[in-house]
C-alpha cells in the first residue's frame, strides 16, 4: 500500500511537469508525454484505490476475526462458568435429594420396624398365652395325679375292717349282739323300749 502510494505521488509529479511543458511549448511531444503520464497516473490511482479497498477489507475482516475471537473466548469462559455452576448446582441438588431420600427412607424404615415390633409382640403374647395354658393344664394334671395318689394311699392305709370287728365281738355270740355292741359304742346309749303285751313277771 505504501509503495503504491509513493509510485502514484511520483507519477503525479511527472504529470505536473508534463503539463508545465505543454503549457510552455505546446508541442506534440509534450502533449504526448502529458497524455502518457496522465494515463500512467490513472492506472496507479486505480491500483492505490484497489489497494486501499483491499486494506479496508483486510481491516474489516481482521475486525471480524477479532470480534469472533473475543466472542469465542467469551463463549468459552461462559461455558466454563456454566459447567462449574452446573457442577455446584448438581452437588447441591444431589445433597438435597439425598437428604430428602434419607428422610423418607428413615421414616419408612421406622414404620416397618414398628410393624415388625407389633408382630413380634403379638407372637410373644400368643406364645406366653399358650405357655400359660400349657402350664395350667400341667398343674391341673399334676394336681389330679396327686389327688389320685393320695386317694390310693388312703385306701392302702392299715385299719380294722368292719367284718373283722364283727368277728372279734366274741365267739359264739349271735350277729345281733355284735351289731348291738357296735351300735352301743356309737353316740348316746339306746333308750329302754317298753315291751308290748304282758308286763314281765316279778320274781
Amino acid at each position: 500500500m505504501e509503495a503504491a502510494t509513493a509510485a502514484l505521488d511520483t507519477q503525479l509529479d511527472r504529470v505536473a511537469k508534463a503539463r508545465a511543458r505543454v503549457q510552455k511549448s505546446n508541442t506534440a511531444t509534450a502533449k504526448n508525454a502529458l497524455s502518457n503520464a496522465s494515463a500512467r497516473a490513472k492506472e496507479l490511482r486505480a491500483k492505490v484505490a484497489s489497494a486501499r479497498l483491499d486494506l479496508a477489507k483486510a481491516k474489516a475482516m481482521d475486525t471480524v476475526r477479532q470480534v469472533e475471537e473475543t466472542a469465542k473466548q467469551k463463549i468459552a469462559e461462559m461455558a466454563e462458568n456454566l459447567s462449574t455452576k452446573a457442577e455446584q448446582d448438581l452437588a447441591a441438588a444431589l445433597q438435597a435429594f439425598e437428604t430428602r431420600w434419607m428422610k423418607a427412607r428413615t421414616k419408612a424404615n421406622i414404620k416397618k420396624i414398628k410393624a415388625a415390633e407389633k408382630k413380634v409382640e403379638a407372637k410373644v403374647k400368643a406364645a406366653a398365652k399358650k405357655a400359660a395354658a400349657k402350664v395350667k393344664a400341667l398343674e391341673k394334671k399334676a394336681a389330679a395325679k396327686a389327688k389320685a395318689e393320695a386317694k390310693k394311699t388312703a385306701k392302702k392305709r392299715p385299719g380294722r375292717p368292719k367284718k373283722a370287728a364283727v368277728k372279734k365281738a366274741g365267739p359264739g355270740r349271735p350277729k345281733k349282739a355284735a351289731v348291738k355292741k357296735t351300735a352301743a359304742r356309737r353316740g348316746r346309749p339306746p333308750k329302754k323300749v317298753a315291751r308290748r303285751g304282758r308286763p314281765p313277771k316279778q320274781q
